[in-house]
């Protein structure tokens, strides 16, 4: 038999790079070939086999993904530390089973780290199991008391349950010279911690200065975000009434039809609460936030094109077939993510920052509706500021006050742009509405969606504590509904008052005056 090729390190990288630049321009298959080739010249490699089992699990192929991991774990040497891998490469992917499954065969050996049970803890967390977390960050603190990670976490669980002088007392105690990312944490947490206490100057203090450990790293996704507006302002300023209508009638070309409605708006405007509401309805079922469409929709129409090209040739020139394999793509990529068929159910697609791409959604969907949540835009602002988001295009944008107002401008304009235009229907649900009476909304909603009225939606928490929530605000869907959030940003007013007049349009037009 011949004997493999090992590939070099130099050369290992030479195929990383090429790899991420053909996963960049959606071409999946390509990108799996290329590292399954390198597989098969040196099938003992952990890198190799680690990388591969990430992108089949980020094609949501599971098994796959699981017997690269598999395949890892027995030609290593370093059981524990492939393990942990694993669960990190099982977490990227949102498959926090696999994750807590590998982080607890790791958990077993006498080398385990506190870094690896703190990943564990973090998965519990997000499981609902907060006694286990607790429990198990306790035990690391208890053989570390300065390990920064766990104290963070346990003073994210302190938080949760309530206790917010335990929290801020262990938050004091986190190491200055923790590594910048816990740090940046550190500091939002203090802030969300402050903010509860109601010393609200002291809340904006402790976000302004994780804000400042972030903005010198901020210089690249600010760039892509400013292209990417400039690239959706062309695509609204083309999609014309007459072209939304034609591309709206187009339907009888792009059979099946499909049940299928997207949940947009502006981050932070409650679209979690009302996809947990509508996700506990029989027939229905959401996805929450994840990239299938860009991915395999959209990028299907794009693919091969120059990087320059403009969003609405792109969908303008489509042919019928092409679009039809769009929609094949996106509805198997969606039962795929899902783990579960659609047999018939309404699809609730919740993502705020499609709003910007409606004009894609009617092409490639004729039949979609839409539903927008709204919220006090002042609110919206000063909520998306105060949160901990990856460093990225959409959380570049939220690095200052200033910042959050422009991309509110940004993406509700093009909401007011594009909603007048378009022939689909669609529906602007008030997030104080829903706080105030939810079952009024959840009716009107139902009757709007064509499903009928099912009490179930009433109890969504109970069904979100079921289930992994993706969302930043996950720890609170899981909750009834609660009044506390509204006009919030009135404990904030002089720290906003540069920034209210140009929300002032938005204030008045959607009726928060």
């Amino acid at each position: 038999m011949k004997r493999a090729t090992l590939v070099s390190k130099g050369t290992l990288n030479r195929i990383f790079q090429e790899v991420n630049e053909t996963w960049k321009q959606c071409n999946f298959p390509l990108a799996l070939e290329l590292l399954e080739r390198a597989r098969q010249r040196d099938p003992a490699n952990i890198d190799i086999l680690l990388n591969l089992g990430r992108l089949h699990g980020l094609r949501y192929d599971y098994t796959a993904a699981e017997n690269c991991f598999e395949r890892a774990l027995r030609v290593s040497g370093q059981k524990t530390e492939v393990l942990a891998a694993a669960a990190r490469e099982s977490r990227s992917f949102n498959h926090f089973e696999l994750a807590e499954r590998y982080l607890k065969m790791a958990m077993a050996r006498k080398d385990v780290t506190s870094d690896t049970l703190v990943m564990l803890a973090e998965i519990h967390e997000r499981q609902r199991k907060l006694d286990e977390a607790a429990s198990l960050t306790d035990q690391v603190l208890c053989n570390d008391p300065n390990c920064a990670a766990a104290l963070l976490l346990r003073v994210r669980l302190d938080r949760q349950s309530g206790q917010l002088e335990a929290a801020e007392r262990r938050l004091r105690a986190i190491p200055a010279n923790a590594e910048p990312s816990l740090r940046v944490n550190s500091k939002y947490e203090l802030g969300n911690i402050l903010d509860r206490q109601g010393r609200y100057d002291e809340a904006m203090s402790a976000f302004l200065e994780a804000k400042s450990l972030l903005l010198p790293q901020a210089g690249r996704p600010a760039r892509e975000l400013k292209i990417m507006r400039t690239r959706i302002s062309h695509l609204t300023t083309h999609a014309s009434a007459d072209v939304l209508k034609e591309w709206f009638t187009a339907s009888d070309q792009l059979q099946p039809s499909h049940r299928l409605t997207l949940l947009g708006g502006h981050p932070r405007s409650g679209t979690t609460l009302l996809e947990q509401v509508l996700d506990a309805h029989p027939d229905m079922v959401s996805a929450e936030e994840t990239e299938i469409f860009q991915n395999d929709a959209y990028g299907l129409l794009l693919r091969g094109q120059p990087d320059d090209i403009s969003l609405y040739s792109g969908l303008a020139e489509a042919t019928p077939e092409t679009l039809k394999q769009s929609r094949q793509n996106y509805f198997h990529a969606m039962e795929l993510s899902l783990g579960q068929p659609m047999a018939g159910r309404l699809l609730i697609d919740k993502n705020p920052s499609y709003t910007f791409l409606i004009p894609a959604l009617i092409r490639i969907f004729p039949e979609i509706k839409f539903l927008i949540a709204l919220r006090d835009p002042r609110d919206v602002v000063l909520s998306c500021f105060m949160q901990n988001l990856p460093l990225n295009q959409i959380g570049a944008a939220f690095l200052t006050l200033e910042g959050a107002v422009e991309d509110y401008n940004a993406l509700m304009t093009v909401w007011q742009t594009i909603a007048p235009r378009m022939s689909n229907p669609h529906l602007e649900i008030r997030y104080e509405d829903m706080v105030e009476d939810l079952e009024s909304v959840a009716r009107k909603t139902l009757d709007f969606l064509g499903v009928e009225w099912d009490a179930t939606v009433l109890s969504f928490d109970a069904h979100a504590r079921q289930k992994v929530v993706r969302s930043p605000t996950y720890a609170d869907v899981t909750k009834p509904v609660y009044k506390g959030a509204v006009g919030r940003w009135r404990n904030y007013r002089k720290h906003l008052e540069p920034h209210l007049e140009m929300l002032e349009p938005f204030v008045k037009a959607f009726g928060y005056e």
